[in-house]
């Protein structure tokens, strides 16, 4: 019974094939619609998680400064944190795996006639871990530069293109503000944060020289702590609040003049935005099924005018009114099938076409593949019942008179 209304089924859907396919319409737009929103939402979801893990392994931030801002909404002053603080965190805190000391100053770099202008950083080696950076090409810093402050550099992509353009840095000397120093060194490339920030656009110098000859303080602006896992990281940033709040003598009710920020935490904040922007744009697009729903059950109302002869003609012969419903229930569910079909594949070409043009990663999934299917013939089902169940109760002798 079920083969017959299927052959049925295509028998009628080939015999309009136009009216067939802009039934159909709504149908594609709204699977394809689904799955391209779905995977490009996931794909940009992937990407920001990546580019946030590429900020450091297992990361904490520690800053001095209030969390709260005062009036005219400028951030509070506070004590700036130094090198003692950052050699009490690596002495004192277990489960830490590295602790670079940072501090920064933008200012020009000059090689022969090329100048640009840059971020210049002073920290150690640890920088390199924390941050989870390499070096495309020479050396760190050695144990003589870093504890004499002799004036070497490591300089990164960007700082390269602009500077040495074709040409090999290792060896020549720079000019950082008043201070002429050597490139040891080139960062791997790494590209812009999912902040927008070009992350190759710096040069790094052993910490005392940027404080001896640039700085002229002995001041911390940053510490770069990595956690030895990520399980540990939120332990790690409570040990680390208190010791501080220890070592500043900070005790209730006064709050903290200096903040730790875990990029897990971060990274949870942002991809848990962009899951709900996908889950909206999902859901903006799922409303073209039910139009696509809509639109199958006006056509087969259409269809059971049309067909009302044909219709009392087999109640006539004997076909009963459940036979009469499946025929018409199996064809709405057909058109919603084949249109989801084609839906998919129409919106997996886009999402392929999409992640190249937006430059995200491909992020396919079965489940959503799955899910748009199931919820296209369910449609035809929901909406194709009603007309079905018109044809299946028309009266057999006024449907015989019917022209």
């Amino acid at each position: 019974m079920f083969w017959n209304a299927l052959l049925l089924a295509l028998r009628e859907v080939g015999r309009n094939k136009m009216r067939s396919a802009l039934t159909m319409m709504g149908i594609i737009i709204g699977v394809g619609a689904v799955i391209t929103m779905v995977t490009l939402g996931r794909g940009a979801t992937a990407q920001v998680s990546s580019e946030i893990a590429s900020l450091g392994s297992n990361l904490l931030q520690v800053r001095s400064g209030s969390r709260f801002r005062g009036p005219g909404g400028v951030r509070m002053k506070s004590r700036p944190l130094f090198m003692k603080d950052v050699t009490a965190i690596g002495d004192e805190i277990n489960g830490i795996a590295a602790v670079a000391p940072s501090s920064t100053k933008t200012l020009a770099v000059v090689s022969g006639n090329a100048n640009w202008t840059t971020t210049v950083r002073g920290t150690n080696n640890d920088y390199f871990h924390t941050r989870n950076w390499s070096l495309s090409s020479g050396r760190s810093f050695s144990v003589d530069e870093l504890q004499g402050g002799r004036p070497t550099c490591i300089i990164g992509e960007t700082v390269r293109k602009e500077l040495f353009e074709g040409l090999n840095p290792l060896g020549a000397t720079v000019r950082i503000g008043k201070v002429s120093c050597q490139v040891i060194g080139v960062l791997a490339a790494k590209g812009a944060s999912p902040f927008g920030r070009d992350q190759d656009d710096q040069v790094l110098m052993p910490l005392k020289t940027f404080q001896r000859r640039i700085a002229g303080n002995r001041e911390i602006g940053m510490i770069f702590v990595s956690a030895e896992s990520g399980n540990i990281a939120s332990r790690v940033k409570r040990d680390i609040e208190s010791l501080l709040r220890q070592r500043r003598q900070i005790s209730p009710p006064k709050s903290d003049d200096f903040f730790v920020r875990d990029m897990k935490e971060v990274a949870a904040r942002v991809t848990g935005t962009t899951r709900t922007l996908t889950a909206l744009l999902g859901t903006v697009a799922a409303v073209s099924l039910l139009v696509g729903g809509i639109g199958i059950m006006n056509i087969m109302l259409v269809s059971v005018i049309e067909r009302t002869r044909e219709i009392g003609i087999r109640l006539a012969i004997g076909a009963r009114e459940r036979d009469i419903l499946l025929q018409f229930l199996v064809e709405a569910v057909v058109l919603s099938s084949v249109g989801g079909i084609v839906g998919i594949a129409l919106g997996l070409l886009a999402a392929f076409i999409g992640s190249s043009i937006l430059a995200v990663p491909l992020e396919l999934g079965s489940d959503i593949v799955v899910i748009a299917f199931t919820f296209s013939a369910a449609v035809g089902i929901v909406f194709g019942y009603f007309p079905a169940r018109q044809a299946a109760r028309l009266d057999p002798i006024e449907a015989l008179r019917h022209e």
